[in-house]
């Protein structure tokens, strides 16, 4: 079974940049497309990006268009999302998840705060 690390959360001010990872083991990471997919307090999961196998092809919802860039590194089995302009709205729990199956990592926390 696969598994999914995420790292790169923390708190920072409006407008200011994350870079988030996620290593993936246990599957062929190339062989499948991913996601991101974020929880904020007291609401549901939201999917934030999509990126195929080998990273052609990407979308966004809309709130995170602009912002937000998805990438891959196939030779080192990790997912990376850029984040930039972030807002408060972006405060979350953020997690990545692997393509076609329920596998999901433990999430990093990004807090946008004054």
């Amino acid at each position: 079974e696969g598994q999914l690390v995420e790292s790169g959360g923390g708190l920072v001010q409006p407008g200011g940049s994350l870079r988030l990872s996620c290593v993936a083991s246990g599957f062929t990471f190339s062989t499948y497309s991913m996601n991101w997919v974020r929880q904020a307090p007291g609401k549901g999961p939201e999917w934030v990006s999509f990126i195929n196998l080998g990273g052609g092809s990407t979308r966004y919802e809309d709130s995170v268009k602009g912002r937000f860039t998805i990438s891959r590194d196939n030779a080192k089995n990790t997912l990376y999302l850029q984040m930039n302009s972030l807002k408060l709205e972006d405060t979350a729990v953020y997690y990545c998840a692997q393509g076609g199956t329920t596998t999901r990592g433990q999430g990093t926390q990004v807090t946008v705060s004054l």
